[in-house]
């Protein structure tokens, strides 16, 4: 059985693959720059771009399971072509907030267009990756300071590789078809508590200055974020600041009972990440 990993070199898509191979299973890497994929010499890489679905002919051939990266605006004829193809289940990465109105357009296209295919589905929902603090990565290095709004909000990071981890046991295991599994980091940490843990990992303090949300705001539209975006996020961190969530059992179940070992910590992630950060 040969499954079809895209977005192959993503933390996530690269983390699958590797799952897959300890598995035992043939992986077949899809990728639009296969020279510089740096993937394991037993996978098959194969160029392609899920932006361009007539790319994706002659990876699909012969598989059966397909990982499914998130591009929205070609889903349909990716997943029609899939079906077209062979494959018999796909599992596609998707996010906890797939079911707001602020990301109709991305997410929920994705799962619509899956739902629609008649094939065996699975929809893997994480909550916000830990690895979004590499974002900050520059300041820390510069200056050992991260300057946000909102200190006191509480997140549970999720580790990258948990999330892998959680799609290629959807990919390889039984009982998964037409479940969604929306799942978080084991540990609700305020955004302080995170920087302190990035602080010990590298072994250096690293202060955490409060931003004026609206300041911030104006700065992450300049960069490039959408103000529907922002305003969604920094809206969760002033509500979570105020009052965190209670933490949800079925979220924070499903790594464990998925892949029969505790999800990683946040602590983790930052020392494995330790280097990005000094």
């Amino acid at each position: 059985m040969t499954i079809l990993v895209t977005g192959a070199t993503g933390l996530v898509g690269r983390g699958v693959v590797g799952e897959l191979l300890r598995a035992g299973r043939r992986v077949r890497a899809l990728t639009r720059r296969p020279a510089t994929a740096g993937l394991p010499g037993e996978v098959e890489v194969c160029e392609g771009d899920l932006e361009h679905p007539e790319s994706l002919r002659a990876a699909l051939a012969g598989v059966e399971r397909l990982y499914l990266f998130p591009v929205a605006r070609t889903a349909a004829e990716v997943v029609a072509l899939a079906a077209a193809s062979g494959v018999r289940r796909i599992v596609d990465l998707s996010g906890a907030g797939a079911d707001d109105e602020t990301f109709g357009d991305g997410y929920r296209v994705v799962e619509g267009a899956v739902e629609a295919s008649g094939l065996d589905w699975t929809h893997v929902r994480p909550g916000e990756f830990a690895a979004n603090w590499l974002d900050w990565a520059p300041s820390i290095r510069a200056g050992r300071t991260v300057r946000r709004p909102h200190g006191g909000a509480v997140t549970r990071p999720t580790h990258e590789a948990d999330v892998a981890a959680v799609a290629a046991a959807a990919l390889l295991g039984d009982g998964h078809e037409g479940r969604t599994y929306t799942f978080a980091g084991p540990e609700a940490l305020t955004v302080v508590e995170q920087v302190e843990a990035i602080g010990r990992a590298i072994g250096e303090r690293v202060r955490f200055e409060e931003q004026d949300p609206v300041t911030a705001r104006e700065q992450w539209i300049r960069d490039g974020y959408p103000a529907e975006v922002v305003d969604w996020l920094f809206g969760m961190w002033a509500a979570s600041a105020r009052a965190p969530a209670p933490v949800d059992e079925e979220w924070a179940s499903v790594v464990p009972r998925l892949t029969g070992r505790p999800a990683r910590t946040f602590s983790e992630w930052a020392a494995e990440n330790a280097g990005a950060f000094r």
